[in-house]
């Protein structure tokens, strides 16, 4: 184990994990103990490549420590820290990658596959609703950015 990791997270530190992060705070501890055993530990070390720009996606990542750069190309587009999610976009199609993700610093994360998360989605359909909520907020900054940008 390296300094970043945990040794080996608890369900119950999972969920709550899970529960600090704005795409889930709505979802009851009962569902989230149901996604927290699909959380797979990763590490990756300072520099390391995440997933490109253009990639099929088919997962989502939470950062527990350190930080990950989301860009394209050589434009940074946001560095995403601690309790923060990306990639989540993926759970919910298997499109390509918008841009790329790259460690920032070394970096343990969880990450989400989507064929569990569907599985899950379908019985539980207030995680469904998390998401929406969240890629709303998104979108909506989003578009703030842009119009801010063009004034």
């Amino acid at each position: 184990m390296s300094k970043l990791s945990p040794d080996k997270l608890l369900l119950f530190e999972k969920v709550l994990i899970l529960k600090s992060l704005a795409i889930f705070r709505e979802s009851p501890e009962t569902i989230l103990s149901e996604l927290a055993p699909l959380m797979q530990e990763e590490e990756f070390e300072k520099g390391a490549k995440l997933f490109s720009e253009g990639d099929i996606g088919d997962c989502m990542f939470v950062i527990y420590k350190g930080e990950v750069k989301i860009h394209k190309g050589s434009t940074t587009l946001a560095v995403l820290k601690e309790k923060e999610v990306f990639g989540e976009l993926s759970l919910l199609d298997s499109e390509t990658r918008s841009a790329s993700a790259t460690a920032n610093t070394d970096c343990f994360l969880f990450k989400i596959d989507q064929e569990p998360f569907y599985e899950l989605v379908e019985t539980r359909p207030e995680v469904a609703k998390g998401f929406i909520k969240i890629l709303c907020q998104r979108l909506r900054a989003q578009n703030e950015k842009a119009v801010a940008a063009n004034r």
